[in-house]
């Protein structure tokens, strides 16, 4: 097994994407003992949209929301989801 060489210490980012433009991780890390890792609870990535319903449903949900607990528009997710996953 070959010597690894110490990944230095950075000022910024800038410094840091510079050094890895111009030196191969090989030298630093042993990859062949990685292993693999899964981040199961990342939050995915949201995009804003606009949305328009009836004012009565509007409160139907509002109110089935605070029933359950939760926030309306996180009700409208788990009910979106719901329907995507039965399709």
């Amino acid at each position: 097994m070959k010597t690894l060489k110490t990944i230095p210490k950075f000022s910024s980012e800038k410094e840091e994407q510079e050094f890895w433009q111009n030196h191969d991780s090989m030298d630093f890390v042993a990859w062949e003992s990685a292993k693999p890792v899964r981040f199961a609870n990342l939050k995915k990535s949201t995009k804003t949209i606009s949305l328009r319903l009836p004012a009565d449903m509007l409160e139907s949900l509002k109110i089935k929301a605070n029933a359950v607990d939760v926030p309306y528009q996180s009700l409208i997710k788990m009910i979106l989801q719901k329907e995507i996953s039965a399709s």
